[in-house]
């Protein structure tokens, strides 16, 4: 096996290691699994090619005709009830006089708003306690929260994930 921090992490949840705070034992939702987009796929998908993606933007001319979302994409199960973090870019849905209480989380810049949406295992449609100030399509954001799949309509797309409760918070980068 290698050693990834991803690993590291799932060992030290396994163990159930213990947290430095207030002297109690780790839970699986103190220490979120960072994910990637491509986690998101499991290993038996017909998935279709993804758009090569830089920065967030997809290059021009990456996404053409048929003018309909991919509808042959599995969505995996692995991390079902687990608390994640992942990496993208809003597409709101609701709005409060405060900030976006829905949303889809998309792994590029537009998708939703271009067309064809990503295959629903690449959606997760995030709603949250805490009204998010949304700042604009092209800022990257971290997601947390736990992550189950099954697959919902949008007006937009089909969805492949949810994370109900979610966190929001600006994207760093390193």
């Amino acid at each position: 096996m290698t050693l990834t921090r991803r690993n590291l992490l799932t060992a030290f949840t396994a163990l159930g290691a213990v947290s430095s705070l207030a002297g109690r034992p780790a839970l699986a939702s103190d220490t979120p699994i960072d994910l990637e987009w491509s986690d998101l796929i499991p290993d038996t998908s017909d998935q279709p090619e993804l758009p090569d993606v830089l920065g967030g933007v997809v290059q021009h001319g990456q996404i053409s005709p048929p003018l309909n979302q991919s509808s042959i994409a599995d969505v995996t199960t692995a991390y079902n009830g687990k608390t994640v973090r992942l990496p993208g870019f809003v597409v709101p849905l609701d709005f409060t006089g405060v900030g976006v209480t829905s949303l889809l989380l998309v792994p590029y810049v537009g998708a939703c708003i271009h067309v064809p949406p990503p295959p629903p295992n690449q959606l997760v449609y995030v709603t949250t306690d805490q009204p998010h100030e949304f700042t604009g399509l092209f800022q990257p954001v971290w997601v947390t929260g736990a992550l189950n799949s099954g697959v919902s309509i949008t007006e937009l797309a089909e969805v492949g994930y949810s994370i109900t409760n979610g966190t929001i918070e600006p994207y760093e980068w390193n």
